[in-house]
């Protein structure tokens, strides 16, 4: 091979590697800061409620007069117990996940970067699970879409157990 040919090649062999870098840089700044862009996406839970509305209405009817008069103050984490107590001031909506940007950061390798989200509707907290891998547990059952959360439930997101107070 000419020597002119093997220049070319390395060139061609080093663009190749630079657009690699820039392709790994820009996955992880989409990563990172993905935690900005969940309220963006606020809108889309209206319309995930549209659909399990109907069923969560006439068992939440009554609770949401309770919600109304004693709104929760706090999230608290029950388990694990080097947790226990680390409260988390709740308000129109708390990000619970692993990424620093989020409301609630949880030091949990079951937890997604961005695992769910407590927001008020209505007088009422909903919890809502982002689409993580391990999924959402409220009362240990599974959140498959927004779901009413009330003082005394229990919400577990990976290994860790939060309580609603």
């Amino acid at each position: 091979m000419s020597e002119q040919l093997l220049t070319i090649l390395k060139i061609c062999l080093l663009v190749l590697l630079y657009l690699f870098f820039l392709r790994v840089l820009r996955a992880v700044w989409a990563d990172l800061t993905r935690p900005k862009a969940v309220p963006a996406a606020a809108p889309a839970p209206s319309r995930g409620t549209a659909g399990p509305a109907p069923a969560a209405r006439p068992a939440a009817a009554q609770p949401s007069k309770r919600a109304k008069e004693a709104k929760p103050g706090e999230l608290t984490i029950v388990e694990p117990s080097s947790q226990r107590g680390r409260g988390f001031p709740l308000g129109d909506e708390l990000t619970i996940g692993r990424a620093a940007g989020c409301s609630v950061t949880l030091d949990d390798t079951y937890v997604s970067q961005i695992h769910a989200r407590l927001f008020s509707r209505d007088g009422q907290y909903f919890v809502e699970d982002l689409g993580s891998t391990n999924g959402t547990y409220l009362n240990r059952a599974r959140v498959s879409g927004p779901m009413v959360i009330r003082p005394g439930d229990r919400l577990q997101v990976g290994s860790t157990v939060m309580e609603l107070g």
